[in-house]
């Protein structure tokens, strides 16, 4: 019994222990959840202030929306630079496109009014959703436009590109022809080192042995004013053009006793020609007379407005090549003369040009016009009402090289009178090229000249590659018209032992200077 009543206190001791540590647990469970909450309720507030700071618009980054709106905004952007390119294109192009080009402008002003609305801030798709329908709308009218425009725009982008491309070719070319005109000049204008050395020692030759030249230029055959004899007239200071002219002549004429050569050169080279043909005198009998400019008293500033220009510093004008002008002052006596230019070789016999039926002309002449080439539109200055109103521009032009003329129609016409007035009309250049004596003649003989049978003259031999070898072995006359002379280094090799053939080889003084024939 006893060992019974004293188990009792121990069992209530422990009883009350064990609530005591039940409650400090509680309690310090409670404690601890208390200060947790207290601990956690700080960063939520602070995250909420934080997102109660950011706009709307940063909400929408992570909302589909937001993707929507970017991808309207960047066609927006594209289309409005294609219809701005398009716009640029109709304005530099100059289309019939004055439509195209204010729809084009008007479309590039409407997507940039787009774009600036559709970067403003945007709260929620009701807002958004016009936007969009209207952004899609002009998306598809301008694809449509361009879909429209674009093979008319590249088809005229391309006529524009090639049409330029043709503008640079043709002043390419442009230059290159005044380039080559201006070298062809040079070469045919400049006196070759051989040439030079050949008047050089004809003119050494008269001034060492003056007297039997004297007394040879002194003793001239007295029919060389005969008309019944075929005369010819050349006018050149080019001793070895001259002498090739001539000896072609006198070599193909079947009676070369009828032909006296009458030759009219510079003062300057009045001594290197007499000595020429003092020392090689033309065979057959024919006759070969040789003066100078300044024999002729007549020509003289008072006179002649070619003379007067001359004297007065005209540089662009040759008194020796305008001599052509004065035919029946320089030779009173004839009725007909033949001239003859220089660069020519002479394949038959001519004396049926005196016996042409002139039909009452001044000149005759081979005509060069074929289709719309070669009329007197290209050789004179059609917007001046002077030639205007006097000559047709479709009028064919003939050319010089070998001319039969008429001296008593000549008189008759009063020619002379008629290239002195057209002569001061032009002092100024404005009617023609005033150094062109092709020029001079085709107004002075307008209305009076003849047409030869092309045969009697072919042309092209001094810068034409392609004459044809009929034509040449035909003609009468073949000439070396052209920057491109026989006796020059640039002349057409296929062409050249025409005019050699002729070159007197025995005159000692061609060997002296070295001419390559």
């Amino acid at each position: 019994m006893a060992g019974v009543r004293s188990a009792r206190p121990a069992t209530g001791f422990r009883a009350f222990f064990s609530y005591k540590v039940f409650a400090s647990a509680v309690f310090t469970l409670l404690s601890l959840a208390a200060v947790s909450v207290l601990l956690s309720s700080y960063p939520s507030r602070s995250t909420d202030a934080a997102a109660a700071a950011v706009p709307r618009r940063s909400f929408l980054a992570s909302d589909p929306l937001r993707a929507r709106l970017d991808l309207i905004y960047r066609q927006a952007a594209d289309h409005s630079a294609v219809a701005t390119a398009y716009a640029a294109y109709a304005r530099r192009l100059k289309l019939d496109s004055s439509r195209q080009l204010h729809v084009f402008e008007g479309l590039a002003a409407a997507f940039s009014d787009l774009s600036a609305r559709l970067a403003a801030p945007i709260d929620d798709e009701d807002a958004f959703r016009p936007l969009e329908k209207e952004a899609k709308d002009r998306v598809k009218l301008a694809r449509l436009l361009v879909g429209e425009s674009k093979e008319a725009f590249d088809t005229q982008l391309k006529i524009q590109k090639l049409s330029d491309t043709i503008f640079a070719a043709r002043e390419q070319l442009h230059r290159s022809k005044k380039l080559g005109t201006l070298a062809g000049s040079i070469a045919a204008g400049s006196t070759p080192k051989s040439l030079h050395c050949l008047a050089m020692r004809l003119m050494e030759e008269r001034i060492a042995h003056p007297e039997p030249y004297r007394r040879a230029t002194a003793a001239a055959p007295s029919d060389l004013a005969d008309p019944d004899l075929y005369h010819y007239a050349i006018f050149s200071d080019n001793v070895i053009a001259v002498s090739v002219a001539v000896n072609s002549a006198i070599k193909n004429a079947e009676e070369p006793w009828k032909h006296v050569f009458h030759v009219v050169t510079d003062p300057m080279y009045l001594p290197a020609m007499q000595v020429w043909f003092v020392r090689r005198p033309p065979a057959g009998g024919a006759k070969v007379e040789v003066r100078s400019v300044a024999d002729f008293g007549f020509l003289n500033a008072s006179y002649s407005p070619v003379v007067r220009l001359v004297e007065g510093g005209r540089g662009d004008l040759s008194v020796l090549n305008h001599l052509r002008f004065y035919l029946p002052e320089m030779f009173p006596k004839l009725r007909r003369i033949v001239l003859l230019e220089d660069d020519v070789v002479v394949q038959k016999d001519l004396a049926q040009l005196w016996k042409l039926d002139m039909d009452g002309k001044v000149n005759g002449a081979v005509e060069t016009c074929f289709g719309g080439f070669r009329r007197y539109s290209r050789y004179l200055n059609f917007s001046n009402h002077e030639i205007r109103d006097r000559f047709s521009p479709r009028a064919c032009a003939w050319t010089y090289g070998v001319n039969v003329f008429d001296l008593a129609a000549w008189r008759r016409e009063g020619c002379t009178e008629q290239f002195h007035q057209y002569q001061r009309m032009n002092e100024d250049g404005t009617l023609w090229n005033p150094s062109s004596v092709l020029s001079a003649g085709l107004v002075t003989f307008y209305t009076t000249t003849k047409p030869l049978d092309k045969n009697w003259h072919v042309t092209g031999l001094g810068y034409n590659p392609s004459v044809s070898v009929d034509e040449i072995q035909n003609a009468a006359v073949i000439h070396f018209d052209g920057n491109m002379k026989p006796w020059l280094d640039v002349a057409l090799n296929q062409y050249k032992h025409l005019w050699t053939k002729y070159v007197d080889t025995e005159m000692d003084f061609l060997q002296l200077c070295n001419f390559g024939l």
